[in-house]
């Protein structure tokens, strides 16, 4: 009995460390990683700068739309390309979410990245991972911060519309909910701010602000609402998808101008302006405002802990041919 026992002990020991072993290198293996495509696609970074590139100097507002992009695919269910689903039998695409309907834009151009890279790497490259990469090469294109984009991550099979509309912050959320937002994907208040430092490029639709923008609000710089009812009539639906800079000092240039709007009550959206209310953020939008260096380099570590909310690895998901409908 006591030879059985030990036997029985020892295999028992033996097999779990095997297990152990197993688990410890899937899970290795599933880690995403800057240098996933050395080997398979040693091309696929340039010639998916090459596209983002050319989609930018074309137009400079195409920047912020991709980084919007990247950030709105993983709010919902982590970063997996749902967001690109088009609408089909089994799908509903979340394009048509409140907060993506008639605002998101750049698909035309992911698009395009995937079919240049397909045709060097067929098969290879997820979009889930041209999105990442989009957002980083588009904030370089506007003078922007740069960082490493962890890759291999792989693309959802299905998307959900209802999933984006309760996930993804509205421009009337207030900070407890955004912080609350950002805190359930593992995102500080800090990632928060530096985040939304990316308002320093790009435009936002006059239904967007509109409600900012009359109240008579002592959280508004009365000549700076002045100036953005110029081209926001106050009575809806009129003038509802007029544009405006989130930036109106340099809107097409990555810099810090955002935080020193915020100090001066001139955030466009009320979801900008709450980052400095008396609230607890408002030390970090001090910090921006006079130390652009440090919003530069939290932004592109933020970046990097958003590109890592619940990836598919490994053999989840698939790689899809194209962008917009499952294999």
């Amino acid at each position: 009995m006591t030879k059985s026992f030990s036997f029985t002990s020892h295999a028992n020991v033996a097999f779990a460390m095997l297990l152990l072993f197993f688990i410890m290198s899937t899970a290795s293996q599933a880690q995403l990683s800057s240098t996933f495509y050395d080997r398979t696609c040693p091309n696929a970074l340039a010639t998916i700068k090459s596209s983002i590139s050319r989609a930018v100097s074309r137009e400079r507002r195409m920047a912020a739309s991709l980084v919007r992009l990247h950030f709105h695919d993983c709010f919902v269910q982590g970063c997996d390309a749902s967001l690109l689903l088009n609408d089909s039998a089994s799908i509903v695409s979340e394009k048509n979410a409140f907060q993506n309907r008639g605002s998101a834009r750049g698909f035309e151009v992911i698009d395009d990245a995937k079919a240049q890279v397909e045709k060097i790497c067929p098969g290879v490259v997820s979009c889930a991972d041209i999105l990442a990469v989009a957002a980083r090469d588009a904030s370089v294109a506007v003078s922007g911060p740069s960082w490493t984009v962890k890759l291999g991550r792989r693309d959802a099979t299905r998307a959900s519309q209802a999933q984006a509309e309760s996930d993804l912050p509205l421009f009337t959320d207030s900070l407890d909910r955004l912080i609350s937002r950002f805190g359930d994907r593992g995102l500080s208040p800090r990632d928060l701010v530096a985040l939304s430092g990316a308002h320093t490029i790009g435009q936002a639709q006059c239904f967007t602000f509109r409600d900012r923008i009359y109240n008579n609000g002592s959280d508004i710089d009365s000549n700076f609402a002045t100036t953005r009812r110029r081209r926001c009539p106050a009575a809806a639906p009129n003038g509802n998808a007029n544009l405006a800079p989130l930036d109106l000092v340099t809107p097409n240039s990555f810099d810090y101008n955002y935080f020193k709007n915020l100090i001066q009550k001139k955030g466009l959206l009320e979801s900008d302006q709450v980052l400095f209310s008396g609230g607890s953020t408002d030390s970090v939008v001090s910090e921006y405002s006079s130390k652009p260096a440090t919003f530069r380099s939290d932004f592109g570590i933020a970046m990097i802990k958003m590109g890592d909310v619940s990836p598919l690895t490994g053999s989840a998901g698939e790689i899809r041919r194209i962008c917009t409908a499952v294999n």
